[in-house]
């Protein structure tokens, strides 16, 4: 059982302006800069037109048309109206104009934006996308994202870090790149209870009868129930998936959840609606710094680890741009600039001890730069066909009420 001062998380020191900072200022800003994890929802789109990728490619005018159009999440980039900010030394050292749109509000949303013209094999009028570990998969397989030239992203096959290297769904980055990382886990006001150090406790204890929420990610959620009752989130089959449910509709039943939350309840948890959750990284680092009671977990099943993820969809005119770019922000350096405003894990090694240089008061943040240790306990949720996701999404939605 892992010591209780190895399962905080500190309290980082105030700083200047940072993503995080606007994010607990409130108001709009705040609402549009949720992190990417705590804006994911349940899938019930109807299964997409799938393309053969290979007969979908348009022509790259990269060499005549120095340009770059990406879309991605709110506040997930650092101030770019700076001269010195990430995307302005990215123009100025390699003349391409970014057109940068944050228009990446949820997974599921945004796929609604697309699923027509990529699934009719038109274009979306984007180089680049950044979405979810789940939907990238998704948009994959059903052939409507360019495979990347590897020989164009030296720093991304160099510098990934180890624990999102091999995934199932496309294991030597040919069609996807890390933005950022984050981890799933438990949280709790521990001026209300003693410490929560499992998925177990949290599900079963009688002092939290009531007084905890789960998500309404279903990946997440059911990540831990299976792996509390057995099973490989990463790779399970149908009779896992059972147990996990059945268990989750018992906790259920017993009055053990108050709620399913997105991220709201780092709000229930601060308020003392709630006692303990299942929680976000970001939403914690964030919540800390007006409640430090407020504390993350690293359950003993495990930490469940997401990306969100670049990718070029079909017929997109700058792939070799959008590689260029990729490529810059795995330099370290580059890397560490973006996760000193950005706050989530950093997927670029060699990142950390750049940080040394740029900001040391984050160069210890385990919510940033995890260390071996609590990598080596994350785990991720397989990837999903079309029925799959038909049937647990469907499953799920019945016992939460989503």
């Amino acid at each position: 059982m892992t010591g209780e001062r190895d399962t905080m998380v500190p309290v980082p020191p105030a700083r200047g302006t940072t993503r995080r900072g606007l994010l607990a200022g409130g108001g709009a800003v705040a609402f549009l800069g949720l992190s990417a994890a705590a804006l994911k929802l349940p899938f019930f789109e109807v299964e997409g037109a799938r393309v053969e990728a290979a007969s979908c490619v348009g022509k790259d005018i990269s060499e005549t048309d120095k340009r770059l159009i990406i879309s991605n999440w709110p506040a997930y980039i650092d101030p770019r109206r700076k001269k010195t900010s990430t995307a302005s030394v990215f123009t100025a050292t390699y003349g391409i104009e970014v057109d940068y749109t944050d228009d990446v509000n949820d997974n599921s949303e945004f796929y609604a934006k697309v699923k027509n013209q990529l699934g009719a094999c038109e274009p979306v009028q984007r180089d680049m996308m950044v979405l979810t570990d789940w939907m990238a998969a998704r948009m994959i397989d059903l052939g409507w994202i360019q495979k990347l030239d590897t020989a164009r992203i030296p720093n991304v096959v160099d510098n990934v870090i180890d624990p999102l290297r091999d995934l199932a769904w496309d294991p030597d980055f040919e069609y996807h790149v890390p933005w950022q990382s984050g981890l799933t886990g438990i949280a709790y006001n521990a001026d209300a209870v003693g410490e929560v150090r499992s998925f177990e406790e949290l599900l079963t204890r009688s002092d939290l009868k009531g007084r905890i929420s789960l998500l309404t990610e279903m990946r997440d959620t059911m990540g831990f129930l299976i792996k509390v009752t057995g099973g490989d989130p990463s790779d399970f089959d149908d009779d896992d998936w059972g147990n996990g449910i059945d268990l989750l509709r018992q906790v259920v039943a017993d009055g053990q959840v108050r709620a399913f939350t997105g991220n709201e309840y780092i709000q229930d948890l601060a308020a003392g609606n709630i006692d303990a959750c299942e929680a976000w990284s970001g939403d914690v680092i964030q919540a800390q710094y007006d409640n430090p009671a407020i504390k993350f977990v690293t359950p003993e099943e495990g930490l469940m680890l997401w990306s969100d993820n670049m990718l070029v969809p079909n017929l997109a005119e700058h792939q070799a741009n959008a590689e260029t770019w990729m490529n810059y922000y795995y330099q370290p350096d580059v890397a560490a600039k973006l996760a000193a405003w950005v706050n989530y894990i950093c997927p670029v090694k060699g990142a950390q001890e750049e940080m040394e240089k740029l900001d040391p008061s984050l160069v210890d943040n385990p919510l940033i730069f995890p260390d071996d240790e609590t990598l080596s306990q994350t785990m991720s949720f397989m990837a999903l066909d079309e029925a799959q996701i038909t049937q647990y999404e469907g499953d799920f939605a019945d016992v939460t009420g989503g």
